[in-house]
């Protein structure tokens, strides 16, 4: 084991080594760019920094294995936006950001902290996207995946909203990622049960070059599996899901195992716009981190950049001594526990096909632009009326690096409730590695995972 290990590491030594060599006046660098195709310097208002590497090391009092030490505990917010003063901030929100402080004029505010551009990744990922910047091409105009790309986003410099959406896609969250997570649907009251559940992902194309997890699954994006662990009624049930990069050719695979039936049994139509387990409705399918699976339904248009208000660097409610009764409110999340940051964001906005199927007309994904994560996402119905708003609370795992969202809260403007999940305070947190077993995520192994 030790031999192939060796092999291994000198592979990826030589690639990667190769790549730098080959990218050392890259595209991005030449622009004035960051390694993931953000603007380096910060605004003219200096009220945005320039990037200068995020976080490299792990703050003083971080232990391996636990929770995350808030590396800016002595921050303070320099503004509190309200309903009473939207109208003076509303180029930088969002409508759906608007529409939730309208609804909410007495209880929900967002508390904006110092900007900390702290995203950052390994350096063989930065490599791996300077090289796709020269290489990345997109199959069938975006609908079949892309093609000479490898590990992270595929277009650090987009020309179009496809583009984007692919570099949200294929971003780089690790190679194979455990977790044990809460969800919860809250009623308008602020009435809530929990879900939990665990889950183990598997990123083959983020993988290495000479990782058997590559070569076993050449064309997949992700490989999932998780199950349920209570409530009671719901406990023994679990997912498999397979999800290619080109669904055109080879759609995305899913199997349940129902602890009623002691089977396993095929979901095809488990994609798009159908509404996602232990959600209650109010998230579909495509909607899990925020956005994912194909984008064939929507047209995509790159509006360009502007500066937003976003959920960023959300340690306070990521930590171990927060439960969700600390966050769970009536109509919206606990607004004293997150904090919000002015980033650049890429606004892409995705229309509904002619002759296509979806509970939404139009979709606007607001993307943090170091690092590729949609931050905050507006819906809309099919009469064109703004529906549903949602927002990424994220965080740098800086023992990987990654910057990775925490929580998720997707918001029914319609039905004043919402969905909350995430939920990992006081249980393991993420647990990252940087390798996985093919074996593990077939059918045949989903039942030894639920039993």
């Amino acid at each position: 084991m030790r031999v192939i290990f060796l092999i291994r590491l000198f592979f990826w030594c030589v690639v990667t080594a190769s790549v730098a060599a080959d990218t050392v006046v890259s595209p991005l660098d030449e622009q004035g760019l960051t390694p993931l195709g953000a603007v380096r310097a910060g605004n003219a208002a200096g009220t945005i920094p320039a990037w200068e590497g995020g976080i490299t090391k792990p703050p003083s009092g971080y232990v391996p294995g636990e929770h995350h030490v808030d590396p800016f505990p002595d921050d303070r917010p320099r503004l509190t936006i309200s309903a009473a003063n939207l109208d003076v901030h509303a180029d930088r929100l969002s409508p759906g950001q608007q529409a939730l402080l309208r609804a909410n004029p007495d209880s929900w505010q967002l508390q904006v902290y110092p900007t900390r551009r702290t995203a950052s990744y390994p350096e063989w990922v930065y490599d791996a996207v300077r090289n796709n910047a020269r290489s990345a091409k997109l199959l069938t105009a975006g609908l079949g995946g892309v093609a000479a790309a490898n590990v992270s986003s595929p277009f650090p410099m987009p020309a179009s909203g496809v583009e984007a959406v692919w570099n949200h896609n294929l971003r780089w969250r690790g190679i194979r990622i455990q977790r044990s997570f809460g969800q919860a649907a809250v009623t308008r009251r602020g009435r809530y049960t929990v879900t939990l559940s665990l889950q183990d992902f598997a990123f083959p194309y983020a993988a290495h070059p000479a990782d058997p997890l590559r070569e076993r699954f050449p064309n997949l994006l992700l490989a999932v599996k998780g199950k349920t662990i209570q409530p009671g009624l719901l406990s023994g049930d679990g997912t498999l899901t397979l999800e290619p990069i080109d669904q055109t050719n080879a759609p995305r695979k899913t199997w349940i195992y129902s602890r009623n039936l002691r089977r396993i049994l095929r979901q095809p139509h488990f994609a798009n716009g159908f509404p996602a387990a232990n959600t209650d409705g109010l998230r579909t399918v495509d909607e899990f981190d925020m956005f994912n699976g194909s984008p064939a339904q929507f047209d995509w248009v790159l509006k360009g950049k502007q500066e937003l208000y976003i959920p960023y660097n959300a340690y306070r409610i990521h930590d171990k001594a927060v439960g969700p009764d600390d966050i769970i409110r009536e109509r919206h999340i606990n607004p004293g526990l997150a904090r919000y940051e002015l980033h650049r964001v890429w606004v892409v906005e995705g229309t509904l096909k002619p002759g296509m199927k979806h509970i939404y007309s139009r979709r606007v994904f607001y993307i943090d632009e170091d690092s590729w994560q949609i931050a905050v996402m507006d819906s809309y119905d099919m009469d064109g009326k703004l529906w549903r708003t949602a927002e990424a609370h994220a965080l740098n795992y800086y023992e990987v690096p990654v910057l990775w969202s925490t929580l998720e809260v997707y918001y029914d403007l319609e039905a004043q409730r919402y969905l909350v999940s995430g939920l990992d305070n006081g249980r393991n947190p993420y647990r990252f590695s940087d390798t996985a077993d093919p074996r593990e995520f077939s059918p045949n192994a989903l039942n030894f995972y639920i039993r």
